[in-house]
């Protein structure tokens, strides 16, 4: 029996995860129906999900778009209440109507509603790997405090997580090993990279993705926030969280014990498994996703990640190893770069420069608090413009 409807707040539904879990929730009409949708300024792809799925409220992050998502709302004679703004997003995370939140906003955009989302207890689907690189000790203090249960759904993590003990222990784990597809350059060398352009980079050979995390997978930079996020999530120390390259993206991570057994989780490459996975946890329930034909895939590569030709795995590993505020460092700068990259501004190589360059400028300092972590943020954005301004464009 699947028990009583679950009543999910889907925050950032207009994006690419967004779209997999309205698939997964479409397929269970008898488990689980949504309560809020959110978008940050694309109002009429929200309003087209408010007709098919008749939340009780939607919210754009982009206040501007208030009036015509209002209006649009009142021109389909729909119920749903309009909402605007960071506060909003923080409201339908922590609306006692909503149980399960799915915390998909891109970046560092998504942390304070996530945090609301733990500080109120909720089942949290987490897909906005920002909110544990810039506070992830926050958000672990928040979900304990309010009983919050966290869920990963990033392929790699929610593997981790089927992987591990059953009881949520770490005995017998040696290390983890978080696979990598490599993204569209894997095998290329670094002076082969320099002419890359926003295009190639979004072309994953794989996954199909939002444009921000596709240069991010490109880069490697999309792993080593999955480095760090993986400490804070499973506990362990850095030197025992290992990224190996795994082309086919079929085995989405492992965990190694010290009895020389090696679990791994695999699946075809499609976000709908782990977000499945996710809002029927403990149950597993249809996904949509197809059957892994192992004698059709016939074989599995690994390789080591090039550290040379991509070095913002290395940036992370840094960044995770300095703690406290660095992380947000790094994360703010990434967002940075990456942006002026698929704008034109910076060349591909020019991403791990200015993040490099930011690190080197940062003061470190602790992460005591949101308000901290913020003020980092911001600093780090103004640093990196000023960089950006004086850097050669390729």
């Amino acid at each position: 029996m699947a028990g009583p409807l679950k009543t999910i707040a889907l925050l950032g539904a207009t994006g690419s995860i967004g779209g997999s879990t309205l698939d997964v929730v479409a397929r269970h009409p008898d488990r689980f129906r949504i309560g809020a949708l959110s978008a940050n300024g694309r109002v009429d792809e929200l309003l087209a999900l408010c007709e098919r799925f008749r939340p009780d409220t939607a919210v754009v992050a982009d206040e501007a778009a208030w009036p015509a998502l209002r209006d649009g709302l009142a021109a389909r004679r729909l119920p749903t209440r309009a909402l605007a703004g960071a506060a909003a997003l923080d409201e339908i995370a922590a609306d006692p109507a909503n149980d399960t939140v799915v915390a998909a906003i891109v970046g560092a955009a998504g942390m304070a509603s996530t945090l609301a989302a733990a500080r109120a207890g909720k089942r949290i689907l987490l897909a906005n790997k920002e909110s544990v690189v810039l506070a992830g000790d926050l958000l672990l203090q928040a979900a304990r405090a309010g009983g919050a249960t966290l869920l990963p759904v990033d392929s790699e993590h929610n593997a981790i997580f089927q992987c591990l003990p059953a009881d949520g222990g770490r005995q017998g784990v040696r290390r983890l090993l978080l696979t990598a597809s490599g993204g569209p350059f894997r095998g290329r060398r670094r002076e082969q990279l320099a002419e890359v352009t926003p295009e190639q980079a979004c072309a994953h050979p794989n996954w199909s993705m939002g444009r921000k995390i596709s240069v991010d997978s490109a880069t490697l930079m999309n792993k080593g926030l999955e480095v760090i996020e993986a400490r804070h999530l499973f506990g362990l120390p850095p030197e025992r969280i290992e990224v190996v390259v795994h082309p086919q993206s079929v085995i989405h991570s492992l965990v190694d014990y010290i009895d020389g057994s090696v679990l791994a989780q695999l699946g075809n490459p499609d976000m709908r498994t782990a977000l499945a996975y996710g809002l029927a946890w403990p149950e597993r329930i249809d996904s949509g996703v197809a059957p892994l034909d192992l004698a059709a895939l016939a074989r599995f590569d690994f390789e080591p990640p090039d550290l040379e030709a991509f070095p913002c795995l290395g940036l992370a590993y840094r960044a995770m190893a300095a703690g406290g505020s660095a992380p947000a460092a790094l994360n703010a700068a990434n967002e940075v770069a990456v942006s002026a990259f698929l704008q034109g501004r910076l060349g591909f190589l020019g991403i791990p420069a200015l993040i490099q360059a930011c690190l080197d400028a940062h003061p470190g300092g602790p992460a005591d608090s949101l308000g901290d972590l913020l003020e980092v943020d911001a600093a780090t954005r103004r640093a990196a413009g000023a960089l950006l301004a004086g850097m050669d464009r390729r």
